[in-house]
């Protein structure tokens, strides 16, 4: 049986409370990964942060939900020197509606229980996320055109000089070269 020190052996004999400091009422797309953690605080009856309590924070068997980023649907972390424990990383399911994750604090036999209030939401056609990933996938192609633009563009001035030159100059002369990778347009 492990040792428990003093500040333990205080906190034991109190009453432990828990309370959710981020992450309650987030609401996800069905089938995305949560882009922020749940954090809780546990505190003993007086406020004061309880070091190295267990906690259990629980997603449900069925229905709206997921799993942590271990693929389970439990997942257990102690708590730091503030009191504080979070778990992130999780992988919604495609189910759409409310759910709660059930979280539970302990310390020796002191227990104390949390409900974190979480939703999943059908992604709307045309939605700002759907926006944003659709010109992220465009980025190559404007820039291929950019430099395909300042090559044309070259090349037109290559050929302009060329021909307004007093005709002295050589093919070899009129040749275009874009940065790295070297692009080269015109005669070798």
């Amino acid at each position: 049986m492990p040792l428990l020190n003093a500040q333990q052996v205080s906190v034991a004999q109190e009453a432990l409370q828990v309370q959710v400091i981020e992450g309650d009422g987030v609401t996800y797309a069905a089938g995305s990964r949560a882009t922020r953690g749940i954090t809780v605080q546990v505190t003993d009856t007086s406020g004061r942060p309880v070091n190295n309590a267990i906690v259990g924070f629980r997603l449900p068997d069925d229905g709206p939900g997921g799993v942590f980023a271990t693929g389970a649907k439990t997942e257990i972390v102690t708590t730091r020197a503030d009191g504080r424990a979070s778990v992130w990383g999780m992988r919604w399911n495609r189910a759409a509606g409310p759910f709660e994750i059930h979280i539970t604090a302990a310390l020796g036999q002191t227990r104390a229980v949390a409900v974190c209030q979480q939703s999943l939401a059908q992604a709307a056609a045309g939605d700002a996320s759907s926006k944003q990933s659709g010109s992220r996938g465009h980025k190559w192609l404007w820039i291929t055109l950019a430099v395909a633009g300042a090559a044309a563009g070259g090349l037109a001035v290559a050929e302009f000089i060329g021909k307004s030159g007093s005709g002295s100059a050589s093919p070899s002369q009129t040749g275009v070269q874009i940065g790295a990778p070297s692009i080269s347009l015109g005669a070798p």
